[in-house]
C-alpha cells in the first residue's frame, strides 16, 4: 500500500524536476554567448590612422605590429570571440577567420596573391565597418561606432597571425 501512495507523489516530483532542469538548460542556452554589446578598445599605443579610412592593412608589417597583434588578440576576445570562436577558430555560428583569405594562401604568381590579399583586406575592414544582413536578419552588427579603424586593423593584424592554423 505504501507503493501506491509514494508513485502519485513520485511522478509529479520528477516531472517538477524535469522541467526544472529543461528550464535551467534553456536558460544558460539563452545567454550563452554572453554580453554582446560590442565593446571598445584601447588603441592609445598604436599609430593613431587619423579619420580617412586606410585600405590596406597599416600595422601588416613594421614596427608597430607586435603591439597591434596584442591589441588585436584582446578587441577580437572583447568583441569577435562570442560569435567567431576563441582564437578565431569557429565555434560553429560564424565563419572561420583563419580561413578568411585561405583562398589566396595557394596562388603561385606573387602578384596574383597580393592582389588577392588585398581583396580580402577590403573585404573584412567593410564587413567590420557595415555587419552583415541577409533577408533582413542582421548576422553581423556594424562596429564602425564603436571600435575605431586602429582597433580593426589591429584586429585583422592578429588574424593573419592564426591564418592556416
Amino acid at each position: 500500500m505504501s507503493t501506491s501512495c509514494t508513485i502519485p507523489f513520485a511522478l509529479p516530483f520528477r516531472i517538477r524536476l524535469l522541467v526544472a532542469v529543461a528550464g535551467m538548460a534553456l536558460s544558460a542556452l539563452a545567454h550563452a554567448h554572453g554580453d554582446v554589446t560590442p565593446q571598445a578598445v584601447d588603441t592609445h599605443t598604436l599609430p593613431q590612422l587619423g579619420d580617412q579610412w586606410r585600405e590596406d592593412n597599416p600595422y601588416g608589417s613594421g614596427d608597430a605590429r607586435s603591439e597591434a597583434v596584442r591589441i588585436g588578440a584582446s578587441g577580437y576576445n572583447q568583441n569577435c570571440a562570442r560569435c567567431h570562436g576563441l582564437e578565431a577558430v569557429s565555434g560553429g555560428i560564424a565563419p572561420d577567420l583563419r580561413k578568411i583569405d585561405a583562398d589566396c594562401t595557394d596562388l603561385a604568381d606573387p602578384a596574383k596573391k597580393d592582389a588577392c590579399y588585398k581583396e580580402f583586406q577590403g573585404y573584412f575592414i567593410t564587413t567590420v565597418r557595415r555587419g552583415r544582413t541577409r533577408d533582413g536578419r542582421v548576422y553581423m552588427p556594424p562596429f564602425e561606432n564603436v571600435l575605431s579603424q586602429e582597433a580593426m586593423w589591429a584586429i585583422k593584424s592578429y588574424l593573419e597571425t592564426r591564418r592556416g592554423q
